[in-house]
């Protein structure tokens, strides 16, 4: 073991750096042979575990000369087996999951206590089994801090502190739709009637007529075709489907991303509220995009489950890149700038 870690951190540290990635690399493969379709959801699915090995890759890339291994004692220490043993985790948690019955004894446990409220008993069980999925995200999110800091030390975790967040708010967000499904958590559903009615005022933009009641504090829109009556749609929206969560997400992965820019506090309060009313724009877009396919009379479970969570996703994704190239391409129109405005100090006398 001692020789193992010697010859990759002799090795200018490249594959040391990449321990975490790998680590979470080999979970991941494996949860993706014993259960593909999960990775094909992005609500109550893992493909937001692919964004957060995407969240590591960008850190490493960002950070890659700053980050340096700890040091390690010579002969092997406690740090040293605590690190190898704690690599090991990730997927050491998959098997416990579903080869030692793990993932059987977290949803009997949510069953029996019936943590699901506001739900007859046989409605709640969805949710109640989907209480290890939640779980897997923190389990992940604390492996993933261990790892870290064994690797790298206390700077370690700051400089990777966005890809944890992001796990650790994934799986918040989760255990509270588990707990109050159908909006029943206020404090996220209360921002949804603003966004139902900027999709119908889209919808109304297209020509379509659209009309919106309420039962309790969940928002029905109903939107038809003027031209084909019998082309309408009529869906309930909840804070998941109004793309809270991409909210919650954005800000903590844009606010924890431009941390480590040098820029002023007033350029990155202007990329923040730039990407904000983007990220509410494609919420209700997303939201018009399933009245559109439910007005054809076509099922929207995919798109509702994966392809309209990838709008958002996407741009969150993207969002980071286009402010690494919005600030590259300003330097480069503002260097040339700079150097005209320059004074010129007169040439010496040849004399």
């Amino acid at each position: 073991m001692k020789s193992i870690l010697q010859t990759i951190r002799g090795q200018s540290g490249l594959a040391f750096k990449l321990l975490p990635l790998v680590a979470f690399a080999i979970a991941f493969g494996w949860l993706y042979i014993l259960e593909p379709a999960t990775f094909q959801l992005l609500w109550k699915g893992r493909t937001f575990e692919l964004f957060f090995v995407w969240l590591i890759g960008l850190e490493l890339i960002l950070g890659w000369e700053e980050l340096q291994p700890a040091k390690f004692i010579k002969k092997i220490s406690v740090r040293t087996v605590a690190l190898v043993t704690t690599l090991v985790l990730p997927t050491l948690y998959v098997v416990a999951s579903y080869y030692w019955g793990l993932n059987d004894v977290i949803s009997n446990w949510s069953i029996q206590n019936q943590i699901t409220q506001g739900l007859a008993a046989q409605d709640a069980l969805l949710w109640e089994r989907s209480m290890p999925l939640a779980i897997e995200y923190f389990i992940f999110a604390a492996l993933f801090c261990a790892i870290i800091y064994l690797s790298f030390g206390f700077k370690g975790m700051k400089s990777f502190s966005v890809p944890a967040f992001f796990m650790i708010l994934v799986g918040l967000v989760y255990i509270i739709d588990n707990i109050l499904p159908y909006g029943q958590f206020t404090p996220f559903q209360v921002f949804v009637p603003t966004t139902t009615n900027l999709a119908a005022a889209i919808l109304n933009m297209m020509g379509y007529t659209t009309s919106i009641t309420y039962s309790q504090n969940m928002p029905f829109l109903t939107s038809t075709n003027p031209h084909n009556l019998a082309a309408t749609a009529t869906f309930s929206i909840a804070w998941p489907c109004a793309g809270i969560e991409s909210f919650l997400i954005f800000t903590v992965v844009i606010l924890l991303f431009m941390k480590r820019m040098q820029i002023s506090l007033r350029a990155k309060l202007g990329y923040f509220v730039f990407g904000v009313v983007v990220t509410y724009v494609i919420n209700a877009l997303r939201i018009v995009s399933i009245f559109l396919i439910g007005m054809t009379g076509a099922s929207i479970d995919n798109f509702h489950y994966y392809y309209g969570p990838l709008y958002a996703i996407t741009w969150i994704v993207l969002y980071p890149i286009i402010i690494l190239a919005s600030q590259n391409l300003w330097h480069k129109i503002r260097k040339p700038k700079l150097a005209a405005t320059e004074p010129r100090l007169p040439s010496p006398n040849p004399v």
